[in-house]
């Protein structure tokens, strides 16, 4: 994998604006990066690491030159999910290994260039996962922001047992973490929005500090922040297996989250981002964080927007971010612990609540019932099952539904060649008349359950006899082995009964495919036009092919028997 320099090379004035750009975002994103260590489970400043390490190394290999990719609320939450039965010593070797295989996954979807692959995840699996995510988030602050320790398993249950035992509540706790939430509500309806989180971090720390409350907890209270930059790490492989679905998962939700950037958001030149080397780019920063220890990272729309707003314009602009949150640890690493727990549970509250997009809701709810149910599943699942599950569980309903819809809209439609030369679609006979040229054109999926629908919908030979049925497949790239069974049965129907079978329109492929299945000497070569360039030419071939058969079998003109 080759560096990719576009970007690299800008002039002197860009350059310096990118090195703003990156110093406000690194101040900006430094509470981010310690809230989604803290929504991990681990030490707040492995969400650091994840800044110095994936957002760095993966500037210099994405294929969209303004990326942010770093730590989101969604992969800190499937760390969670991952790490979960993994004892607090083992935590920096478990995200070594999850780092790693969530780039190598990245790297081989990238290197097979198969960017397309997001599009499988539909919007309404998305809605409902954000969603099950943002309340996820939310619920799992409450015990910071209270100051009650719940000892239920589940995070909505121990939300509900910590309302039931609200006179537990720590007052001064509480108070510090609604003073966050409500500092960043604020600030963000003024021109300062942009460092509301870093505002409401530096006002409520100094807060606690000035009125020293010992109830309530601070990072160091937890841990301990390392003056020091992140260090090599090696894998322990005795984790792959248990750690591979979970990357597995975490890497399909940051590359979905990472599309919406490759798809709206244009490099400098113009040109939109190939969505593969976004894959390949963050992989490589995933490789980065897994050598270091930190949570996996993945493209965010939220950190790219708010690159170019302040200024960013090259990949220096990212590369700076991660140079400045290295000095930032160096330089204010034990003032770090001296930020109140339930300060980062109110940054991570407002977090929660911007993943939870009403107007995608309704849309999704107004779509129909369809996806709205798949929605809903989805949301319940992420809030009482494993990410993954949640994740293969809205998939798995999407491409069920969507082979059920297309089964559902196949049709046959009969063409009719009028007097006047033109032609007019009718309603297809139940059962195939005898002595007639049927035209009949199937519309929608040829393909499983399809197949059956089209059987279903294509008129029954019966009694008949003497019928030519010209079948049009333009438009066909190829032919599964289950509409070729079907096609083989309905032509031993019409042979059998006298009547001639005329394939029309059909690419090479398809012609090739009917050879290798022995279809094609079945129905006859003569009676296999293929498509050509000109609309309707292979069509007249068929009626010129069909009027000579059935003239040939009635001694006559077929004129009077192309209109029913």
């Amino acid at each position: 994998m080759k560096l990719n320099l576009t970007g690299l090379k800008v002039p002197r004035k860009t350059f310096f604006s990118d090195l703003v750009a990156g110093l406000v975002m690194a101040l900006i994103s430094i509470p981010g990066g310690l809230a989604n260590g803290l929504l991990a489970g681990v030490n707040p400043v492995f969400g650091l690491y994840s800044m110095i390490a994936g957002t760095t190394v993966a500037a210099l290999f994405t294929s969209s030159v303004v990326m942010n990719v770093d730590s989101t609320s969604a992969t800190a939450l499937a760390t969670l999910d991952a790490l979960s039965g993994i004892p607090a010593d083992q935590h920096l070797p478990a995200l070594v290994v999850l780092g790693l295989l969530v780039g190598i996954f990245m790297l081989i979807l990238g290197f097979l260039k198969l960017g397309f692959l997001v599009r499988f995840i539909s919007n309404a699996v998305m809605t409902g996962f954000l969603s099950g995510l943002g309340v996820l988030t939310i619920l799992g602050q409450v015990g910071d922001l209270t100051g009650y320790s719940s000892e239920a398993a589940n995070k909505v249950v121990r939300t509900a047992d910590t309302v039931v035992n609200w006179r537990q509540v720590d007052e001064a706790t509480l108070a510090i973490g609604l003073m966050t939430i409500l500092l960043i509500v604020a600030i963000n309806r003024t021109r300062l929005e942009k460092y509301s989180f870093l505002i409401a971090v530096i006002v409520t720390t100094v807060v606690v500090a000035l009125v020293d409350q010992p109830t309530v907890a601070v990072v160091g209270d937890t841990t301990q922040v390392l003056r020091a930059l992140p260090s090599l790490q090696l894998p322990q492989l005795s984790l792959v297996l248990k750690l591979i679905l979970p990357a597995v998962a975490i890497a399909i939700i940051a590359l979905v989250q990472a599309a919406g950037v490759s798809s709206s958001v244009p490099n400098p030149d113009g040109e939109y981002p190939d969505p593969s080397g976004d894959f390949r780019g963050q992989g490589a920063g995933n490789i980065a964080v897994g050598l270091v220890g930190g949570i996996p990272v993945g493209g965010s729309m939220s950190g790219t927007f708010l690159i170019q707003s302040t200024g960013g314009s090259s990949r220096w602009a990212n590369i700076s971010t991660g140079l400045f949150t290295a000095v930032a640890v160096l330089a204010v690493g034990p003032l770090i612990e001296a930020i109140p727990l339930p300060t980062l549970a109110g940054l991570l509250i407002v977090v929660g609540f911007s993943l939870i997009k009403v107007n995608r809701i309704q849309t999704v709810w107004h779509t129909g019932p369809a996806p709205a149910t798949i929605m809903a599943i989805t949301f319940f699942a992420t809030l009482f099952a494993p990410i993954q599950v949640a994740v293969a569980l809205g998939v798995a309903l999407h491409i069920l539904l969507h082979v059920f819809r297309s089964a559902e809209a196949v049709r046959v439609e009969r063409i009719v060649q009028q007097e006047d030369g033109t032609f007019s679609e009718t309603e297809v006979p139940e059962d195939l008349p005898s002595g007639e040229l049927v035209i009949l054109q199937p519309i929608g999926s040829l393909f499983f359950a399809g197949v059956a629908e089209l059987e279903e919908k294509l008129p029954a030979v019966g009694e008949a006899h003497g019928s030519a049925v010209i079948f049009r497949l333009r438009d066909r790239d190829e032919a599964g082995s289950t509409f070729i069974r079907a096609l083989e049965r309905y032509t031993h129907a019409l042979l059998d009964g006298g009547n001639l079978l005329i394939l029309e329109g059909l690419n090479q492929r398809v012609v090739d495919q009917l050879e290798k299945t022995d279809l094609l000497d079945l129905i006859g070569a003569e009676n296999v036009i293929p498509g050509q360039p000109q609309f309707g030419a292979a069509l007249h071939q068929a009626l010129e092919a069909a009027e000579a058969w059935m003239e040939a079998q009635y001694g006559q003109s077929t004129d009077e028997l192309l209109v029913p």
